[in-house]
C-alpha cells in the first residue's frame, strides 16, 4: 500500500496527444525544495499545462513493511507549456524560484514523450548524470558555492573530493548533481 497514492504528473492527461505541443513555449520551473507536487496542484487548479515526471519509489522500511511513495523524476523541476501570461501565474504559486524558457522546444517535447512512455510502460527508471568520476567540478550553489574538486565516487551518491595537493591527502562531501558543474 503506497503511503500516498500517485497524484496526476501530467495535465491535460493527453497533453503529448495534442498536434501542436511542440509549436507552444515550454518553460523549465526550477522549484523549491520538495515543492514540485504542491506546483502541480497549483497549475492543475489554474488550468495551466504542465508535465512533472514521477516515478514509484521502493523501500523497506525498519520493520520490514515494503513502503512505496512516489517522487520527482527530475527533482525540483516541473515542465510548463504554456504563454509569458501562464509563466507569471506559475511563478505566483510561490513554489518556483526560476522560470527558463526551452529554447528548442521540438526535441525537448520529443524527449519529454519519450520518458512519458517510458513511465507508462512501467520500466524502471533512475536518473544518469553525465558528470564523471575523476571529472573536476566546480561547486554552484549551497554552502559550498565556488568550491572546486574532483568526482570521487558515483554510486547512490555522488562525493566530491577536495584534496590538499602538497599532502596528498583530502576530504569528500556528499553532494547532489544538480549543484556541480563540470569545469574544463
Amino acid at each position: 500500500m503506497p503511503i500516498l497514492a500517485a497524484e496526476p504528473d501530467c495535465f491535460p492527461e493527453n497533453l503529448f496527444d495534442s498536434p501542436d505541443v511542440a509549436d507552444r513555449p515550454w518553460w523549465l520551473l526550477y522549484t523549491k525544495s520538495r515543492q514540485e507536487k504542491q506546483l502541480m496542484r497549483h497549475l492543475r487548479k489554474l488550468d495551466l499545462s504542465h508535465y512533472g515526471p514521477q516515478i514509484e519509489n521502493r523501500k523497506r522500511s525498519p520493520s520490514g513493511r515494503i513502503r512505496t511513495s512516489y517522487v520527482p523524476l527530475f527533482s525540483n523541476y516541473v515542465f510548463l507549456c504554456g504563454e509569458e501570461m501562464d509563466r507569471y501565474q506559475a511563478v505566483c504559486t510561490g513554489c518556483v524560484m526560476k522560470a527558463t524558457e526551452v529554447a528548442n522546444t521540438s526535441e525537448f517535447v520529443e524527449d519529454l514523450k519519450q520518458i512519458f512512455d517510458l513511465i507508462q510502460m512501467g520500466v524502471p527508471l533512475s536518473i544518469e548524470s553525465q558528470i564523471q568520476v575523476g571529472q573536476k567540478v566546480r561547486i554552484k550553489n549551497g554552502p559550498f558555492a565556488g568550491y572546486e574538486g574532483m568526482v570521487l565516487r558515483r554510486e547512490n551518491e555522488t562525493r566530491l573530493l577536495v584534496s590538499v595537493r602538497f599532502m596528498e591527502q583530502g576530504v569528500s562531501a556528499k553532494l547532489e548533481d544538480c549543484q556541480l558543474e563540470a569545469v574544463a
